[in-house]
Protein backbone atom coordinates (compact mmCIF):
# COMPACT_ATOMS: atom_id res chain seq x y z
CA UNK A 1 0.00 0.00 0.00
CA UNK A 2 2.83 2.39 0.89
CA UNK A 3 4.54 1.67 -2.44
CA UNK A 4 1.30 2.50 -4.31
CA UNK A 5 0.92 5.83 -2.52
CA UNK A 6 4.52 6.72 -3.34
CA UNK A 7 3.86 5.74 -6.98
CA UNK A 8 0.81 8.03 -7.16
CA UNK A 9 2.81 10.91 -5.65
CA UNK A 10 5.53 10.36 -8.25
CA UNK A 11 2.95 10.45 -11.06
CA UNK A 12 1.75 13.84 -9.85
CA UNK A 13 5.26 15.26 -10.20
CA UNK A 14 5.77 13.41 -13.50
CA UNK A 15 2.66 15.14 -14.89
CA UNK A 16 4.58 18.42 -14.86
CA UNK A 17 6.68 17.00 -17.71
CA UNK A 18 3.77 16.58 -20.12
CA UNK A 19 2.19 19.95 -19.30
CA UNK A 20 5.36 22.05 -19.53
CA UNK A 21 6.80 20.16 -22.53
CA UNK A 22 3.63 20.99 -24.44
CA UNK A 23 3.73 24.56 -23.15
CA UNK A 24 7.31 24.95 -24.39
CA UNK A 25 6.46 23.56 -27.82
CA UNK A 26 3.45 25.87 -28.13
CA UNK A 27 5.79 28.73 -27.19
CA UNK A 28 8.20 27.81 -30.00
CA UNK A 29 10.88 25.99 -27.98
CA UNK A 30 12.82 23.11 -29.54
CA UNK A 31 12.23 19.59 -28.21
CA UNK A 32 16.01 19.07 -28.35
CA UNK A 33 16.52 21.69 -25.65
CA UNK A 34 13.54 20.46 -23.64
CA UNK A 35 15.06 16.98 -23.54
CA UNK A 36 18.73 17.77 -22.96
CA UNK A 37 18.42 20.64 -20.50
CA UNK A 38 16.34 18.57 -18.10
CA UNK A 39 19.15 16.06 -17.56
CA UNK A 40 21.93 18.66 -17.64
CA UNK A 41 20.13 20.60 -14.88
CA UNK A 42 19.71 17.41 -12.84
CA UNK A 43 23.44 16.70 -12.53
CA UNK A 44 24.51 19.26 -9.87
CA UNK A 45 21.45 18.57 -7.70
CA UNK A 46 22.00 14.81 -7.80
CA UNK A 47 25.74 15.07 -7.15
CA UNK A 48 25.01 17.21 -4.09
CA UNK A 49 22.34 14.79 -2.79
CA UNK A 50 24.48 11.67 -3.26
CA UNK A 51 27.56 13.39 -1.81
CA UNK A 52 25.64 14.54 1.27
CA UNK A 53 24.43 10.95 1.77
CA UNK A 54 28.05 9.77 1.63
CA UNK A 55 27.51 7.51 -1.39
CA UNK A 56 29.33 9.32 -4.19
CA UNK A 57 32.57 7.34 -4.02
CA UNK A 58 30.70 4.00 -4.01
CA UNK A 59 28.76 5.05 -7.10
CA UNK A 60 31.88 5.98 -9.06
CA UNK A 61 33.49 2.68 -8.02
CA UNK A 62 30.51 0.71 -9.37
CA UNK A 63 30.42 2.73 -12.61
CA UNK A 64 34.14 2.13 -13.13
CA UNK A 65 33.67 -1.63 -12.75
CA UNK A 66 30.96 -1.94 -15.44
CA UNK A 67 30.94 1.22 -17.57
CA UNK A 68 29.37 -0.40 -20.65
CA UNK A 69 26.41 -1.70 -18.63
CA UNK A 70 25.81 1.75 -17.18
CA UNK A 71 26.01 3.43 -20.58
CA UNK A 72 23.85 0.84 -22.39
CA UNK A 73 20.97 0.70 -19.92
CA UNK A 74 21.11 4.42 -19.15
CA UNK A 75 20.66 5.20 -22.84
CA UNK A 76 17.74 2.75 -22.95
CA UNK A 77 16.14 3.91 -19.69
CA UNK A 78 16.71 7.66 -19.99
CA UNK A 79 17.54 8.69 -23.59
CA UNK A 80 15.13 6.37 -25.41
CA UNK A 81 12.53 7.23 -22.78
CA UNK A 82 12.68 11.01 -22.61
CA UNK A 83 13.82 12.05 -26.10
CA UNK A 84 10.75 10.39 -27.74
CA UNK A 85 8.44 12.00 -25.14
CA UNK A 86 9.70 15.51 -25.86
CA UNK A 87 9.69 14.86 -29.61
CA UNK A 88 6.06 13.71 -29.43
CA UNK A 89 5.12 16.85 -27.49
CA UNK A 90 6.04 18.86 -30.59
CA UNK A 91 3.30 17.16 -32.58
CA UNK A 92 0.56 16.27 -30.12
CA UNK A 93 -1.18 17.75 -27.07
CA UNK A 94 -0.18 16.79 -23.53
CA UNK A 95 -3.19 14.52 -23.03
CA UNK A 96 -2.21 12.45 -26.11
CA UNK A 97 1.39 12.03 -24.95
CA UNK A 98 0.43 11.35 -21.33
CA UNK A 99 -2.31 8.93 -22.36
CA UNK A 100 -0.15 6.96 -24.79
CA UNK A 101 2.59 6.84 -22.17
CA UNK A 102 0.32 4.61 -20.07
CA UNK A 103 1.26 1.68 -22.31
CA UNK A 104 4.17 1.42 -19.86
CA UNK A 105 1.88 -0.28 -17.32
CA UNK A 106 1.43 -3.19 -19.74
CA UNK A 107 4.96 -3.02 -21.15
CA UNK A 108 6.47 -3.63 -17.73
CA UNK A 109 4.48 -6.84 -17.32
CA UNK A 110 5.34 -8.11 -20.80
CA UNK A 111 9.04 -7.50 -20.16
CA UNK A 112 9.06 -9.69 -17.02
CA UNK A 113 10.46 -12.85 -18.73
CA UNK A 114 13.61 -10.91 -19.65
CA UNK A 115 14.65 -10.76 -15.98
CA UNK A 116 15.95 -13.37 -13.54
CA UNK A 117 14.74 -14.25 -10.05
CA UNK A 118 17.15 -14.62 -7.14
CA UNK A 119 17.20 -18.41 -7.74
CA UNK A 120 18.28 -17.95 -11.38
CA UNK A 121 14.92 -18.78 -12.99
CA UNK A 122 13.06 -16.26 -15.14
CA UNK A 123 10.05 -14.27 -14.04
CA UNK A 124 6.73 -15.13 -15.68
CA UNK A 125 4.00 -12.78 -16.88
CA UNK A 126 1.54 -12.11 -14.04
CA UNK A 127 -1.72 -12.55 -15.93
CA UNK A 128 -3.96 -11.34 -13.10
CA UNK A 129 -1.95 -8.11 -12.87
CA UNK A 130 -1.97 -7.89 -16.68
CA UNK A 131 -5.78 -8.07 -16.80
CA UNK A 132 -6.09 -5.38 -14.12
CA UNK A 133 -3.59 -3.19 -15.98
CA UNK A 134 -5.59 -3.65 -19.18
CA UNK A 135 -8.64 -2.25 -17.35
CA UNK A 136 -6.64 0.88 -16.60
CA UNK A 137 -5.34 1.00 -20.17
CA UNK A 138 -8.88 0.74 -21.57
CA UNK A 139 -9.78 3.76 -19.46
CA UNK A 140 -6.88 5.68 -20.95
CA UNK A 141 -8.00 4.67 -24.46
CA UNK A 142 -11.53 5.97 -23.79
CA UNK A 143 -10.05 9.34 -22.85
CA UNK A 144 -8.06 9.29 -26.09
CA UNK A 145 -11.11 8.40 -28.22
CA UNK A 146 -13.06 11.49 -27.23
CA UNK A 147 -10.16 13.78 -28.05
CA UNK A 148 -8.91 11.98 -31.17
CA UNK A 149 -11.33 13.65 -33.58
CA UNK A 150 -9.50 16.95 -32.98
CA UNK A 151 -6.32 15.60 -34.60
CA UNK A 152 -5.32 14.31 -38.03
CA UNK A 153 -4.09 10.75 -38.56
CA UNK A 154 -0.50 11.96 -39.00
CA UNK A 155 -0.66 13.92 -35.73
CA UNK A 156 -1.96 10.85 -33.92
CA UNK A 157 0.80 8.63 -35.32
CA UNK A 158 3.68 11.06 -34.80
CA UNK A 159 2.38 11.99 -31.37
CA UNK A 160 1.83 8.38 -30.26
CA UNK A 161 4.41 6.02 -31.83
CA UNK A 162 7.51 7.60 -30.21
CA UNK A 163 5.73 7.43 -26.86
CA UNK A 164 5.05 3.69 -27.28
CA UNK A 165 8.81 3.19 -27.76
CA UNK A 166 9.46 5.26 -24.62
CA UNK A 167 6.84 3.25 -22.70
CA UNK A 168 8.86 0.05 -23.21
CA UNK A 169 12.33 1.55 -22.80
CA UNK A 170 11.71 3.23 -19.43
CA UNK A 171 10.70 0.10 -17.46
CA UNK A 172 13.31 -1.95 -19.34
CA UNK A 173 16.15 0.38 -18.35
CA UNK A 174 14.87 0.83 -14.79
CA UNK A 175 14.34 -2.88 -14.16
CA UNK A 176 17.67 -3.85 -15.71
CA UNK A 177 19.52 -1.38 -13.47
CA UNK A 178 17.65 -2.74 -10.43
CA UNK A 179 18.63 -6.28 -11.44
CA UNK A 180 22.29 -5.35 -11.85
CA UNK A 181 22.79 -2.89 -8.99
CA UNK A 182 19.61 -2.88 -6.87
CA UNK A 183 21.26 -4.50 -3.86
CA UNK A 184 24.29 -2.19 -3.93
CA UNK A 185 22.91 1.16 -5.11
CA UNK A 186 20.11 3.27 -3.62
CA UNK A 187 17.64 5.19 -5.79
CA UNK A 188 19.58 8.47 -5.83
CA UNK A 189 22.80 6.69 -6.78
CA UNK A 190 21.08 4.93 -9.67
CA UNK A 191 19.49 8.15 -10.93
CA UNK A 192 22.79 10.03 -10.78
CA UNK A 193 24.72 7.16 -12.36
CA UNK A 194 22.23 6.84 -15.21
CA UNK A 195 22.20 10.60 -15.72
CA UNK A 196 26.01 10.79 -15.89
CA UNK A 197 26.21 7.75 -18.17
CA UNK A 198 23.70 9.27 -20.60
CA UNK A 199 25.10 12.83 -20.34
CA UNK A 200 27.22 12.63 -23.55
CA UNK A 201 24.04 11.97 -25.56
CA UNK A 202 22.27 14.96 -23.98
CA UNK A 203 25.24 17.22 -24.73
CA UNK A 204 25.18 16.07 -28.38
CA UNK A 205 21.43 16.76 -28.62
CA UNK A 206 21.87 20.23 -27.10
CA UNK A 207 24.61 20.91 -29.68
CA UNK A 208 22.22 19.91 -32.49
CA UNK A 209 19.57 22.18 -30.96
CA UNK A 210 22.03 25.08 -30.85
CA UNK A 211 22.86 24.63 -34.53
CA UNK A 212 19.26 24.17 -35.66
CA UNK A 213 17.37 26.72 -33.55
CA UNK A 214 19.93 28.71 -31.60
CA UNK A 215 20.02 28.97 -27.80
CA UNK A 216 16.89 28.30 -25.75
CA UNK A 217 14.70 31.20 -24.68
CA UNK A 218 14.73 32.30 -21.01
CA UNK A 219 11.17 30.94 -20.68
CA UNK A 220 12.21 27.51 -21.93
CA UNK A 221 15.21 27.46 -19.60
CA UNK A 222 12.99 28.24 -16.60
CA UNK A 223 10.33 25.69 -17.54
CA UNK A 224 12.95 23.00 -18.23
CA UNK A 225 14.51 23.73 -14.84
CA UNK A 226 11.12 23.18 -13.20
CA UNK A 227 10.73 19.88 -15.09
CA UNK A 228 14.24 18.82 -14.02
CA UNK A 229 13.48 19.36 -10.34
CA UNK A 230 9.86 18.16 -10.31
CA UNK A 231 10.01 15.25 -12.72
CA UNK A 232 13.69 14.47 -13.06
CA UNK A 233 14.58 14.47 -9.37
CA UNK A 234 11.46 14.32 -7.17
CA UNK A 235 9.24 12.11 -9.36
CA UNK A 236 12.03 9.80 -10.55
CA UNK A 237 13.37 9.34 -7.01
CA UNK A 238 9.89 8.53 -5.67
CA UNK A 239 9.21 6.10 -8.53
CA UNK A 240 12.59 4.36 -8.13
CA UNK A 241 12.03 4.07 -4.36
CA UNK A 242 8.56 2.58 -4.91
CA UNK A 243 9.65 0.09 -7.58
CA UNK A 244 12.81 -0.88 -5.71
CA UNK A 245 10.78 -1.76 -2.59
CA UNK A 246 8.76 -4.38 -4.52
CA UNK A 247 11.28 -5.38 -7.20
CA UNK A 248 11.22 -9.08 -6.25
CA UNK A 249 7.44 -9.43 -6.83
CA UNK A 250 6.34 -8.89 -10.44
CA UNK A 251 2.67 -8.51 -9.47
CA UNK A 252 3.40 -5.78 -6.93
CA UNK A 253 5.86 -4.16 -9.30
CA UNK A 254 3.16 -4.06 -11.96
CA UNK A 255 0.75 -2.44 -9.49
CA UNK A 256 3.26 0.30 -8.66
CA UNK A 257 3.95 0.92 -12.35
CA UNK A 258 0.18 1.07 -12.95
CA UNK A 259 -0.10 4.06 -10.60
CA UNK A 260 1.49 6.09 -13.38
CA UNK A 261 -1.90 6.02 -15.10
CA UNK A 262 -2.96 8.76 -12.68
CA UNK A 263 -0.65 11.04 -14.66
CA UNK A 264 -3.47 11.39 -17.18
CA UNK A 265 -5.75 12.79 -14.49
CA UNK A 266 -3.10 15.23 -13.27
CA UNK A 267 -2.31 16.32 -16.85
CA UNK A 268 -5.97 16.91 -17.68
CA UNK A 269 -6.38 19.04 -14.54
CA UNK A 270 -3.10 20.88 -15.14
CA UNK A 271 -3.80 21.66 -18.79
CA UNK A 272 -7.30 22.88 -17.87
CA UNK A 273 -5.86 25.27 -15.28
CA UNK A 274 -2.67 26.43 -17.03
CA UNK A 275 -3.48 26.09 -20.75
CA UNK A 276 -7.30 26.50 -20.63
CA UNK A 277 -7.88 23.08 -22.18
CA UNK A 278 -11.44 21.69 -21.95
CA UNK A 279 -12.20 19.09 -19.30
CA UNK A 280 -13.20 15.60 -20.49
CA UNK A 281 -16.84 14.56 -20.57
CA UNK A 282 -18.99 11.65 -21.78
CA UNK A 283 -16.87 8.65 -22.80
CA UNK A 284 -13.72 10.25 -21.39
CA UNK A 285 -15.36 10.48 -17.97
CA UNK A 286 -16.00 6.74 -18.15
CA UNK A 287 -12.32 6.31 -18.95
CA UNK A 288 -11.33 8.24 -15.84
CA UNK A 289 -13.62 5.99 -13.82
CA UNK A 290 -11.94 2.86 -15.22
CA UNK A 291 -8.49 4.21 -14.32
CA UNK A 292 -9.59 4.76 -10.73
CA UNK A 293 -11.26 1.33 -10.56
CA UNK A 294 -8.15 -0.36 -11.96
CA UNK A 295 -5.85 1.22 -9.40
CA UNK A 296 -8.24 0.28 -6.58
CA UNK A 297 -8.33 -3.33 -7.83
CA UNK A 298 -4.52 -3.37 -8.03
CA UNK A 299 -4.43 -2.21 -4.41
CA UNK A 300 -6.80 -4.98 -3.32
CA UNK A 301 -4.79 -7.52 -5.31
CA UNK A 302 -1.59 -6.45 -3.54
CA UNK A 303 -3.27 -6.76 -0.13
CA UNK A 304 -4.51 -10.26 -0.99
CA UNK A 305 -1.00 -11.25 -2.08
CA UNK A 306 0.47 -9.98 1.20
CA UNK A 307 -2.12 -11.94 3.20
CA UNK A 308 -1.46 -15.12 1.21
CA UNK A 309 2.26 -14.81 1.91
CA UNK A 310 1.56 -14.27 5.60
CA UNK A 311 -0.61 -17.40 5.72
CA UNK A 312 2.07 -19.45 3.94
CA UNK A 313 4.78 -18.26 6.34
CA UNK A 314 2.64 -18.89 9.42
CA UNK A 315 1.73 -22.35 8.17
Amino acid sequence: MKALLIGICSSMFFAVTFILNRSMEVGGGSWLWSASLRFIFMVPFLILIVWMRGNLRDLFREMKKRPLEWIKWSVVGFVLFYAPLTYAAAYGPGWLVAGTWQFTIVAGLLLAPLFLKSDGSRHTVQFRALIISCIILSGVILIQVQQADQLSVSQLLIGALPVVIAAFCYPLGNRKMMELFGDRMDSFQRILGMTLASLPVWIILSGIGLVQTGPPSPGQVIQTFIVAVSSGIIATALFFIATNSVRHDQGKLAAVEATQATQVLFVIAGEAILLSSPLPSGIASMGIGLIVVGIVVHTLNMRMAVRRMAVVKSG
